[in-house]
Parts: structure tokens; C-alpha cells; sequence
């Protein structure tokens, strides 16, 4: 058991911790985000007969569970895929006409008129990927300062094992000029 370091770890946190933690690929975001939708699309059409609402509250913890699920190496995709997941997914409940042509104009009207949820999902995406990339970026950088600090310090002990005098190469470049 780790030693206490004076932080209590919320119960939220806690429970989160205990959720599943798949990382998926790029493709397979995609395709969880798509059939995630169609299913909750068919559901929706016949449970509350294709009720917009219904669709687009749904789509936002889709979006959010897409973007978090993702691999780190494929973070731009989750923001690309869940819009394409929720025009799929509008199929089932555009209300169409038979043919292909009273079909695609139902879904090009339904995502126009849910285009405000369509946003939000994105932006819900987006913001998400966004920060675990920048969280990304920031441990990296930790880690290259780490790596550089544990480098110097080898460097200026290899120094003062061999019994290195300043102006010779085992020192570093402040030693050198002092």
C-alpha cells in the first residue's frame, strides 16, 4: 500500500478508476462510435419512434466514450469519426420514403435539424482528445527532462570519478569557464 501523501482521492474518481479502460485504434473507435449510433438509432425508432431528442442526448456520451477509449497515437480520429457515427446512425430514424433518393434527402434533413447535437458531440470529442494530447505532450516532456537530468548528472559523476580537472572533457561547459 502506497504511503499516504496527504491528497484524499474523491469517490468519483475512485469509481471511474474501476470502469473498463479499452484503448482502441483509430478504425476501431470509429466503428464502435458507428455501430454504437445505428444501434442506438433502431432502438430509439422503435422505443420512442425516432424521437430526435432522444438520439442526440445519447450521442453526446458516445462522442465522450469514443474519445476517451481511443488509442493516445490515434487522438485526431475521435473527433472525425463520431460525426460520420451519427449520420449513420440517423438512418433508422429519418422516416425516409421508399428509394434511395427520398432516403438520403430524409438524412440530410434530419442532420440539419440535429446539427446542434452533432456539434456538441464534436466539441465534446475534440475537447477531450484535445486535453489528453496536451497531457500527452506534457509527460513526455517530463520524461525527456528527466532523462536529460539523470544524463547530466551521470555526466559530472563520470567527471569526479576519474579525477577529471576543469577544462578537460569529463566536465561540464559551466565548470569549463570557472
Amino acid at each position: 500500500m502506497p504511503a499516504p501523501t496527504g491528497r484524499r482521492v474523491p469517490p468519483v474518481v475512485l469509481t471511474l478508476r474501476r470502469l473498463p479502460n479499452p484503448r482502441l485504434t483509430g478504425l476501431g473507435a470509429g466503428l464502435f462510435a458507428a455501430a454504437t449510433m445505428f444501434v442506438i438509432g433502431c432502438l430509439d425508432q422503435l422505443l420512442f419512434d425516432g424521437e430526435p431528442l432522444v438520439y442526440g442526448v445519447l450521442f453526446i456520451p458516445v462522442s465522450a466514450l469514443t474519445a476517451l477509449w481511443v488509442r493516445t497515437a490515434d487522438l485526431v480520429t475521435a473527433p472525425i469519426s463520431v460525426p460520420i457515427a451519427f449520420a449513420f446512425g440517423t438512418f433508422p430514424i429519418s422516416g425516409g420514403t421508399s428509394g434511395i433518393g427520398g432516403q438520403t434527402m430524409a438524412v440530410v434533413t434530419a442532420l440539419a435539424v440535429q446539427a446542434g447535437w452533432l456539434y456538441g458531440g464534436t466539441l465534446v470529442a475534440g475537447v477531450i482528445a484535445s486535453v489528453r494530447k496536451v497531457r500527452q505532450m506534457g509527460r513526455r516532456q517530463r520524461a525527456r527532462d528527466a532523462a536529460a537530468a539523470r544524463g547530466a548528472g551521470a555526466g559530472a559523476r563520470a567527471g569526479v570519478k576519474t579525477g577529471a580537472k576543469a577544462g578537460t572533457g569529463g566536465t561540464s561547459a559551466v565548470a569549463r569557464r570557472g
